[in-house]
């Protein structure tokens, strides 16, 4: 009984304290996401410590299921409409920005000392982004223009790429080291990033056809959260990227599916729900004892993070022809880093062991950073975007 009535009241007062803070954006210089982030903080365990531990320890289940959602809505961007008019753009930039953040992450760091073994690992860590943060402060304005649009196409795939950098990365630290496996790291990826986009074609090629039946045009949320769910317990269960496969899934739907009139309608009526209790747990979870851990590696590492989206996104406009605001902002926009940069450190952390004193740390602290400050330049770049558009 007690924790039941303990996990509802935390419950209803994320929500409505959490919509208060979503409101205060509209009126402040920081976008929703940041402001839902430091009120985790306030409550969480760094400041007030009045979450019960019970709810903070659904943050896992609470956080796939909001990702979830993101990458469905991203793969619904993607459409061949869509992808005819900026594909060229979208893969310039995006292959661009991350490539670039790799290679300038990594020489700076072997040029401030660090081993290349490390500087290999976190300069590939350094390319991701955070997906869940951007859409976020995109669906936080309203205006419409052809830069959001572009954006969300390049997020969609900037965790791929980052994916294929790792999985190289890893491969060549094994080789490094001497390891006989050394292909195996890179195997690994392959089969996440392919067993993904093969699971989210096999379940959306049927619920291509078999959704919007129930209600004429358009699916019910109740079969659009099922699909999606269904999927993303398929990828955690194959051990596969289930952001991928979810991306792939609404890709796949928003392409085949003819007969809908709109078939992101239903999540879209929820997913803010989601996202709003996500960004303030993810603040309550925050350790901000981290911060205390930049070093010149962490200081290194988020200036030359910051510089590659930039100059590679940059780079990247320049290749695919694209305006002068593209050209500019694109890459602070691209600045958010969260939860897929961790999960790199600590697979990275896993295969090699005698460098996770310093990975962790540095991307850890870094994470908290960048998920603070990253979505402030996001918006920073829309209202300048939307100045010009």
């Amino acid at each position: 009984m007690q924790s039941s009535f303990q996990f509802l009241l935390t419950l209803g007062g994320i929500l409505l304290i959490g919509l208060l803070t979503s409101t205060l954006g509209r009126y402040t210089f920081l976008p929703r996401v940041t402001l839902l982030l430091i009120f985790g903080i306030i409550i969480g365990k760094e400041v007030l410590d009045i979450i019960p531990l019970m709810f903070l320890e659904q943050f896992e289940i609470i956080a796939n299921m909001a990702l979830l959602m993101v990458g469905f809505l991203l793969g619904g961007k993607l459409t061949l409409n869509s992808l005819k008019q900026s594909a060229g753009k979208v893969l310039w930039i995006s292959i661009s920005a991350a490539v670039t953040t790799t290679a300038l992450v990594s020489l700076c760091l072997i040029w401030a000392g660090v081993s290349l073994e490390i500087a290999i690992l976190l300069g590939c860590i350094a390319s991701a982004t955070a997906p869940a943060a951007v859409l976020d402060v995109v669906i936080e304005s309203s205006e419409k223009s052809p830069f959001k649009d572009l954006l969300l196409s390049i997020v969609t795939l900037d965790d791929i790429w980052a994916l294929v950098l790792f999985g190289i990365g890893l491969a060549v630290v094994s080789s490094l080291n001497g390891h006989a496996e050394s292909i195996s790291p890179l195997l690994m990826v392959i089969r996440e990033i392919g067993g993904a986009i093969i699971l989210g074609l096999l379940v959306g090629l049927p619920a291509a056809y078999l959704t919007g039946r129930i209600k004429p045009g358009q699916p019910i949320l109740t079969e659009a959260l099922g699909i999606v769910f269904i999927c993303g317990g398929l990828a955690l269960w194959l051990n596969v990227s289930f952001l991928i496969a979810s991306i792939v899934l609404g890709a796949t739907i928003a392409n085949l599916a003819k007969h809908h009139d709109y078939p992101f309608h239903s999540i879209e009526g929820i997913e803010s729900t989601f996202l709003l209790i996500f960004f303030v747990l993810a603040g309550a979870s925050l350790e901000l004892n981290a911060l205390k851990e930049v070093s010149l590696i962490g200081i290194i590492y988020i200036l030359s993070r910051s510089t590659g989206k930039i100059l590679g996104a940059s780079i990247g406009s320049q290749l695919a022809i694209a305006n002068h605001a593209t050209k500019t902002w694109m890459g602070f926009a691209l600045l958010p880093q969260a939860g897929v940069a961790i999960g790199m450190a600590l697979v990275a952390s896993h295969y090699f062991p005698e460098y996770s004193h310093i990975l962790l740390p540095v991307v850890i602290s870094t994470t908290v950073f960048f998920e603070i400050i990253g979505p402030v330049f996001t918006r920073l770049a829309l209202k300048q975007t939307n100045k010009v558009q």
